[in-house]
């Protein structure tokens, strides 16, 4: 059985990014380490701790949804379910989707490196949020079966290696290991 991995802050340096900076002053602010995975419940307000309640961050999802409308991403929309209204974000800059939609094919059928060690960083953290966010197989939706195939069996051999051994091997993708890891729990 696999150890959880735990954050340990290197610099508390301000990113620039209010939801980023915020983080990190809560991983400064803890007494002892937390492991990925509590910080992954801490930073989404999924915990039910009464201990750790001081670290989660506030209205994380519509922050984040609030941010991408701003950048043009989503947009909001208010629909009736029944007896209430909700407010929704649907995509409406479907052409940004569709190019990281190509992007993670063109990853893992034309620039695959069977190496998770050469592979870009940022497309391996995708590949990841979209695997633990189950999308991965609506990412490779519109591929030919044949290509389809191919692609879901190159990143189930990436998503099933062990998250401990590739994390010791390269710098810089600890954390993209760590993630992996708190979601195939």
């Amino acid at each position: 059985s696999q150890r959880p991995f735990q954050v340990l802050l290197k610099s508390d340096a301000p990113t620039g990014d209010v939801l980023l900076d915020e983080t990190l002053r809560h991983i400064k602010a803890t007494e002892t380490p937390e492991t990925v995975q509590t910080w992954i419940e801490l930073l989404t307000g999924e915990t039910w701790n009464p201990f750790k309640l001081q670290y989660q961050l506030r209205n994380v999802r519509e922050r984040l949804a609030k941010a991408l409308v701003e950048k043009g991403i989503l947009t909001t929309e208010k629909q009736n379910f029944l007896l209430f209204d909700m407010t929704t974000h649907p995509v409406s800059n479907a052409s940004e989707k569709q190019r990281l939609v190509k992007k993670l094919q063109e990853s893992v059928l034309e620039r695959w490196v069977n190496d998770p060690q050469r592979m870009e960083r940022r497309t391996l953290a995708l590949l990841v949020l979209a695997h633990a966010s189950d999308v991965l197989e609506n990412v490779f939706a519109s591929l030919a079966d044949d290509k389809y195939d191919v692609a879901m069996n190159r990143t189930k051999d990436l998503l099933d290696m062990d998250p401990e051994v590739e994390a010791a091997k390269a710098k810089g993708t600890e954390m993209i290991w760590a993630v992996l890891a708190a979601f195939n729990k």
